[in-house]
């Protein structure tokens, strides 16, 4: 176990313990207290994950987020003391993973690391075409980039998987319950939910030319466009 993790926390009680932990685990783990020290941190040691506290000094979890230097191969835990639903929906929408508040359960935090760990390896692995088009929107699939006519995309981990699954299989109908499995897992617990919010934030970053790449199916979940006449019938969330 080589996997590079980045701890973002200001709490010195909190990232010690948890540097410790993920240390006794095989985890290379690199420690920063302030949220300015984030980015230059993340460029120079390029981790597999973050976990990464909301309220820090400098910078918030939040805007971190924002200016995030490798969306796609890098998994993100937030960590906060905040337990109003809007504070979760906001760092899913700006491309967290996982949402955990504080105070929690150390050997859950490192189980939801394990599993977010795995998801992406898997991901990666998965033996799929290097190049999927569907009607001007191309995926390669080795290099996990997106690029709508002639704009690449900046997706999240968990937007690209998505989106890769839908094009994978254009025309297949996937319920909500089957796109929450696939894509967080069965241990995820944010609910069907994500699903939209994600599906809602693909469709934005494919801009107004290729929204209707993803298509709802009213009551019971989405489907990739089989090619560009297809997309012309627009379902929205």
């Amino acid at each position: 176990m080589n996997e590079k993790i980045l701890v973002v926390e200001d709490e010195r009680q909190i990232s010690d313990a948890i540097a410790y932990a993920l240390r006794r685990e095989g985890y290379r783990v690199e420690v920063v207290d302030h949220g300015a020290a984030a980015i230059p941190k993340m460029l120079e040691f390029r981790p597999d994950a973050v976990i990464l506290d909301v309220m820090l000094p400098g910078m918030d979890g939040y805007d971190i987020l924002k200016k995030f230097p490798d969306r796609g191969s890098t998994g993100v835990i937030m960590l906060t003391a905040k337990e109003d639903i809007v504070h979760k929906v906001l760092g899913l929408e700006l491309g967290a993973d996982d949402y955990m508040t504080k105070p929690f359960d150390m050997r859950e935090l490192l189980a939801r690391l394990k599993s977010l760990l795995r998801r992406m390896q898997a991901a990666a692995e998965k033996r799929e075409p290097e190049e999927i088009d569907l009607g001007g929107v191309r995926l390669h699939v080795g290099r996990r980039s997106v690029v709508a006519g002639d704009i690449p995309l900046e997706l999240t981990p968990k937007e690209y998987d998505l989106l890769a699954l839908l094009a994978v299989n254009p025309g297949r109908v996937y319920t909500r319950e089957q796109l929450l499995d696939s894509v967080w897992g069965m241990d995820y617990i944010g609910g069907t939910r994500t699903v939209d919010i994600h599906v809602q934030r693909v469709r934005k970053k494919l801009g107004a030319e290729f929204s209707d790449l993803i298509q709802t199916v009213h009551g019971v979940g989405y489907k990739a466009a089989g090619g560009r006449s297809d997309q012309q019938h627009k379902n929205k969330i």
